[in-house]
């Protein structure tokens, strides 16, 4: 009995540490009050269903302990913040599931083990959340992306691709609606060769299919409302892929930022042929900057250099263009003007 009693004292200690990690995370790298409050909550429930066991710390004896010698080497290692977050996640679920089973064997365990149980349930959920947040926002904030077309181009698609990164565009979505799987593939796949091999550190973004974007080798994918939502993409791609959502209004981009969106399309800005949906125009986009947290954006949408100005004075930093490129006979020249 007493060292069971060690036993789950330690791994409520080491349940508690991670969700104190995890709930940080969520406080101080994403300002997110709500899973903040939720992983506090679960800490709480926590003492709350051990409570019958209380007496279990004086049974602790670190000096004792074996196993506070192994240590590994990965241990002591972390590429970034959100690894330690998403690590803590880890440990919560391993701590939980050991108190429950061994919590079966004590006195009035049973119940004991119902509640860690449920309380390992909603850890899932939580590290669930927690890994999508800090999953969004990699994308870098491209200044210019080119909406690649080849029925728009006036060009041989391959020209205006060229001229486009060599006039500063650092980001390409290839953006084809009607062509097959197979050809789709083979298409997207040059465009990331080409791409790569201009040397300018351009971004490729594939429309509508992550799995295309993934076969080809692409940085990402954007999704719109009738795409597959964020969460299915991360679970095909996980972190292979940035994923970019199309917003419209606040309560997209707030959605977009809840369900983990690495970037969103802001828009559309103006009247546009492609895009069927009315007009949210730059008073959209100040709102949209006026949010603390969203990820970065592109403001899309009927956009040339007839109207450019007009966006960037709104603020934004990113723009997606379409038509004006890939219908000019001087696309490069266009990409440069749009980039002034």
């Amino acid at each position: 009995m007493p060292m069971l009693l060690r036993l789950m004292d330690a791994n409520a200690n080491r349940a508690r540490e991670a969700m104190r990690t995890m709930e940080d995370a969520a406080r101080f790298l994403l300002d997110d009050a709500v899973l903040s409050e939720s992983i506090k909550s679960l800490r709480h429930d926590l003492a709350a269903t051990l409570s019958p066991l209380a007496g279990m710390a004086f049974h602790r004896d670190t000096p004792g302990d074996v196993g506070t010698a192994i240590t590994m080497a990965s241990e002591g290692v972390r590429g970034s913040a959100a690894e330690v977050a998403l690590a803590a996640g880890k440990r919560l679920s391993e701590a939980l599931r050991v108190m429950e089973e061994y919590a079966k064997t004590l006195p009035g365990g049973p119940g004991i083990a119902a509640g860690l149980e449920q309380l390992r349930y909603r850890g899932y959920t939580l590290e669930h959340r927690l890994n999508a947040r800090l999953s969004s926002g990699r994308a870098r904030q491209w200044r210019l992306c080119v909406l690649l077309t080849r029925a728009m181009c006036r060009l041989p698609w391959e020209h205006v691709l060229g001229e486009a990164l060599l006039a500063g565009a650092d980001c390409i979505q290839v953006r084809e609606k009607t062509l097959e799987s197979g050809p789709l593939l083979d298409h997207a796949g040059r465009v990331v060769a080409r791409t790569r091999a201009a040397g300018t550190g351009a971004s490729v973004i594939v429309n509508d299919r992550p799995d295309i974007a993934l076969l080809a080798g692409a940085d990402g994918v954007h999704i719109g409302p009738h795409d597959l939502s964020v969460a299915q993409v991360r679970r095909l791609a996980g972190r292979q892929l940035l994923i970019g959502v199309s917003t419209s209004s606040p309560a997209d981009a707030r959605q977009a930022k809840a369900d983990g969106a690495d970037y969103c399309g802001v828009g559309p800005m103006f009247p546009t042929a492609t895009k069927d949906k009315p007009v949210a125009g730059p008073d959209y986009l100040r709102s949209y900057l006026a949010t603390p947290g969203l990820p970065p954006h592109l403001a899309i949408g009927g956009i040339s250099p007839a109207n450019a100005a007009e966006v960037r004075a709104a603020g934004a930093l990113g723009l997606a263009v379409s038509a004006a490129v890939c219908g000019s006979e001087d696309p490069g020249e266009i990409v440069k003007a749009l980039l002034a």
